[in-house]
């Protein structure tokens, strides 16, 4: 029987630092954006200064932006909504900070609390509603930044009745 540790057979790894990963100034893959979205969620300095509320339209602000990045926070007023729409080639998290949101996609809606994450890739269709009567704050990671929004018909729409001797193709 080997009483070997393993320990005595790998060695020490502070002893060769070789073999160790260097640190990374900058998220490179799914899980370290969304590691990103937690550290700033958690730290209130960083993103409860620049919060503002525009009860006539979404409003925005690019808090970050680093090699292929972009951090945004978004503030919603009760009734406010993204419209139906994807990220084109951008991937992303979606971290609400602060209210409630409701997201609705053609798999259903689920509503978003403090803390709550969303992760998609790209050509991901939703709609984000402020359906709550309090404000909403959000934290959004796009990786590459977000270059372009489609916008899509709404679920909705897509499911009107139809009036009765109506022909459907």
């Amino acid at each position: 029987m080997n009483m070997d540790s393993d320990l005595q057979i790998a060695g020490d790894i502070l002893e060769v630092p070789h073999l160790l990963q260097p640190e990374r100034a900058h998220p490179q893959t799914v899980a370290e954006f969304a590691g990103l979205a937690r550290s700033i969620a958690d730290d209130r300095a960083q993103w409860a200064p620049y919060v503002e509320y525009d009860a006539t339209t979404r409003w925005y602000h690019r808090l970050r932006t680093g090699p292929g990045y972009e951090v945004w926070l978004l503030s919603w007023v009760p009734g406010q909504g993204s419209g139906r729409h994807d990220h084109g080639v951008s991937s992303g998290v979606l971290t609400v900070l602060e209210g409630e949101l409701t997201e609705r996609t053609e798999r259903g809606t689920r509503t978003l609390a403090p803390g709550s994450e969303r992760v998609f890739a790209p050509g991901y269709v939703h709609e984000v509603v402020n359906d709550s009567l309090e404000p909403a704050v959000s934290l959004h990671v796009y990786f590459p930044g977000l270059t372009e929004m489609p916008m899509h018909e709404s679920l909705q729409a897509q499911c009107a009745p139809v009036a009765p001797g109506v022909a459907v193709a």
